[in-house]
């Protein structure tokens, strides 16, 4: 059996359009609706973190293959993930250094799916840095997807970072990755594919 996180950005939810239009295709990934997992993740981030790790360890005591996919801030938690646990991963224009692009966003806010409140605070931003991974021991596993023209991130910081993955770089865009849906194709090969035969 396989299973599919998909792990959602700052101030959003699993109503996001991504995590939608993901949960809408899943037979397009090869995946059946039983295996995909949204979790609603928690504002701080060792708690959004720890409850990933729980689902990841519940569906390796089961023997299930996971693969993730994360976007934005998610993609950040996917990359520690990835290294945690060696998972394949596709990225979609993740945050590389949220604790500096976030310090912006100190103090109140309101999630745009939920209508939540809630804090950020500087302790948050110290627990992000915690989970940053310098180097992946494995980047063929691991798909970034991003466009150049992100009002949000600086696509520059994830090519640099994830410079020997496999890539696709996109001119224009946007934050939210601009048709998405037509990149379906592409991250099942992806996660079907041995790491010499993706994207190849």
């Amino acid at each position: 059996m396989s299973s599919l996180i998909y792990i959602h950005g700052f101030n959003s939810s699993p109503e996001s359009t991504k995590a939608k239009i993901i949960g809408n295709s899943l037979s397009v990934l090869g995946f059946d609706s039983d295996s995909y997992i949204v979790p609603n993740l928690a504002y701080e981030p060792d708690q959004a973190i720890a409850s990933l790790v729980d689902c990841i360890e519940t569906l390796k005591a089961r023997g299930e293959e996971i693969y993730l996919i994360g976007s934005s801030l998610g993609g950040y938690y996917a990359t520690y993930l990835a290294a945690k646990y060696q998972l394949k991963t596709v990225l979609i224009n993740p945050a590389v250094k949220p604790y500096e692009l976030l310090v912006d966003y100190l103090g109140s806010n309101k999630n745009i799916y939920t209508g939540d409140e809630y804090e950020i605070t500087q302790d948050h931003m110290a627990q992000l840095k915690a989970l940053d991974i310098d180097e992946l021991a494995s980047p063929e596993d691991v798909l970034l997807l991003v466009q150049t023209d992100d009002e949000t991130l600086d696509y520059h910081q994830a090519t640099d970072k994830f410079w020997q993955s496999p890539s696709v770089i996109e001119y224009g865009g946007n934050h939210s990755f601009d048709d998405f849906p037509t990149k379906l194709l592409l991250i099942k090969q992806f996660f079907q594919a041995s790491p010499r035969e993706a994207l190849s």
